[in-house]
């Protein structure tokens, strides 16, 4: 097992760097830091030393990826990508372009997004699996039509929709919850309420879908065949023998996703002003404070190679053939 995850790691490393480079590309060779500097100062006119100066406060006065001037070291160090990229692998995202920690604000936001990402996960799963293995059990008949139908038409809609319609029945009209905001502690949960139970509607439609055709493609199989051949009772045949197996590839396909609950959500936590991850990049994008967008950047593509990773070992636990390719 040791040497399977060294050896995912391995091939874990390079895809970083390159994302790493690709990202240095974008922020610092296509959009160059005199760019950077006239959006920031709003004026297409701006002075030249008004632009030197913006860029010495930010750290954006350095040659790119070589300082021929600096000696020994400094030739690779005293550079915008040593600073500015590389120090990304050690997690010093350094401060943006407004001088506050960007590794402050990540640890205090972080928890927001955790909120509700992670409720919002966790019963998303169970009602899907739940739902899925209903419309299983009627497979064929009307009512599995219906349920797709239902599905399609969930999935077909947008998540604005279910965001300002959640907003102005149970905020605006039932006064059940607050229609936007957030609070530490325990009083967060009257402002989570919503956006989890948005979350949860607006996933119903693809997951189900995703898990019902799992599931009818395990109750094809030969055992379960054999089960039924024997006389066992179809919901002994649906929980003691299709929900098991049929859970090893939705445990692989939700894995993946485990990490990048750490990054909250842009569209759930705008509008409903929650502090999180997401809203957190959203404002940096409106700002085009290009620090945080491309810390963010490299946080995201981290989390999903962890992801990928935390995959292919579930694979093993599951699968122990896995191991051998």
């Amino acid at each position: 097992m040791l040497a399977y995850i060294i050896r995912r790691l391995g091939y874990a490393i390079p895809i970083l760097l390159g994302v790493n480079l690709l990202t240095f590309a974008l922020f610092f060779v296509v959009n160059t830091p005199d760019q950077m500097a006239r959006v920031q100062l709003g004026d297409k006119h701006v002075s030249e030393e008004a632009i030197e100066q913006w860029k010495a406060q930010r750290g954006y006065d350095k040659p790119l990826m070589f300082n021929t001037e600096a000696g020994g070291l400094g030739l690779v160090t005293d550079t915008i990508f040593y600073e500015k990229s590389l120090s990304l692998f050690a997690f010093d995202f350094g401060k943006s372009d407004e001088g506050r920690n960007i590794g402050s604000d990540i640890q205090q936001r972080m928890w927001p997004s955790l909120m509700v990402a992670l409720p919002t996960f966790i019963i998303g799963i169970a009602v899907n699996i739940a739902f899925s293995l209903f419309v299983v059990m009627f497979r064929a008949s009307v009512f599995d039509t219906a349920a797709m139908v239902l599905c399609v038409v969930l999935m077909s809609i947008s998540g604005v929709f279910y965001v300002i319609g959640g907003q102005f029945f149970f905020a605006k009209l039932w006064h059940l919850v607050p229609i936007s905001g957030y609070l530490s502690g325990p009083d967060a949960i009257r402002f989570l309420i919503l956006p989890v139970i948005i979350g949860v509607i607006s996933g119903i439609g693809g997951g189900t879908r995703l898990y019902r055709t799992l599931f009818l493609e395990e109750s094809g199989k030969d055992y379960v065949r054999t089960a039924r051949a024997k006389g066992v009772p179809e919901l002994t045949v649906l929980f003691r023998h299709i929900l098991p197996n049929g859970l090893i590839p939705i445990l692989t396909s939700v894995v993946v996703v485990i990490p990048s609950l750490f990054m909250g959500s842009l569209l759930v936590e705008s509008f409903f002003g929650i502090p999180g991850l997401g809203s957190y990049t959203l404002d940096a994008i409106q700002a085009q404070d290009f620090a945080i967008v491309r810390s963010m950047v490299f946080l995201g593509s981290v989390l999903y190679i962890l992801g990928l990773l935390l995959t292919d070992i579930s694979y093993t636990l599951v699968d122990p053939r896995v191991r051998l390719s």
